[in-house]
C-alpha cells in the first residue's frame, strides 16, 4: 500500500512537471485588458494582430529620438525568460542620452544609419570611455550597470534594436535622475559635486 501511494504521488508530480503550455490558437496573442479586442484566448483578451508590432517612434522632440521598449510590462509572456528588447528611432543627429540599465547587459544592432555609441567604465577602471561609430549591421555591447549613450551622427534617420539580458533591465536616465528628482536634490550638493555655479544647477533643474 505504501509503495502504491508513493507511485501515485510520483506520477502526479511527474505529470505536473512536464505539462506544457496550451497549444497556440493563432500566430500571436499580445495580451490586453481591453475587452473590446477581437479575441479571447487562454483567459486573456488579445490585441488585433495588426496592432501588435510598433510603428517607428515619434522623434519630434528635443532629443530627436524615441525608444520603444518591449520589456515584461509591455509583453507579459517575457516573465521568467530573462530577455527584453527595445526599438531605437533617431532623427538626424538625434540622441539617446546617457543612461543606465541596472539589471541587464545590452547588445545593440544598427539596422539603418550611422550611430556613435559609447559607455563609461566604473571608478574601479578610472571611468574610461569606450566609443565606436556603428553602421548598418554593426553590433555593440554595453555592460550591465554602466552609463552609455547612442547618437545619430548621420544626416538621415537611423534605426537600431537593443536586446537586453533581463525581462526588466530597468532604466535610469542620468540627467533626469540628477537634475529632475522629486523632490529636487539640494543645490549645494550638486554645485559641490559638479564644481559649477548654482545658477547653472538651477537652470538644469528647471529643464526637467
Amino acid at each position: 500500500m505504501k509503495f502504491l501511494l508513493t507511485f501515485v504521488l510520483l506520477a502526479l508530480a511527474s505529470s505536473h512537471a512536464f505539462a506544457s503550455d496550451p497549444s497556440p490558437l493563432q500566430d500571436l496573442c499580445v495580451a490586453t485588458n481591453d475587452s473590446n479586442s477581437v479575441m479571447f484566448v487562454n483567459g486573456k483578451f488579445c490585441k488585433d494582430p495588426k496592432l501588435a508590432f510598433r510603428y517607428p517612434g515619434n522623434t519630434s522632440n528635443l532629443l530627436g529620438s524615441k525608444v520603444t521598449t518591449a520589456f515584461v510590462d509591455q509583453f507579459p509572456r517575457l516573465n521568467t525568460l530573462g530577455i527584453a528588447m527595445a526599438r531605437l528611432d533617431f532623427a538626424p543627429y538625434g540622441l539617446n542620452p546617457p543612461h543606465i540599465h541596472p539589471c541587464g547587459t545590452e547588445m545593440l544592432v544598427v539596422v539603418e544609419g550611422t550611430v556613435y555609441v559609447g559607455f563609461v567604465t566604473s571608478n574601479q577602471l578610472n571611468n574610461t570611455l569606450f566609443t565606436k561609430v556603428l553602421t548598418k549591421g554593426d553590433v555593440f555591447m554595453f555592460p550591465q550597470g554602466l552609463i552609455h549613450f547612442q547618437l545619430n551622427i548621420g544626416q538621415a534617420n537611423a534605426l537600431a534594436f537593443a536586446f537586453l539580458s533581463s525581462q526588466n533591465p530597468g532604466l535610469i536616465t542620468t540627467a533626469n535622475s540628477v537634475f529632475g528628482s522629486k523632490p529636487l536634490i539640494n543645490v549645494d550638493v550638486l554645485t559641490k559635486a559638479f564644481q559649477v555655479d548654482n545658477k547653472l544647477i538651477n537652470y538644469l533643474q528647471a529643464q526637467n
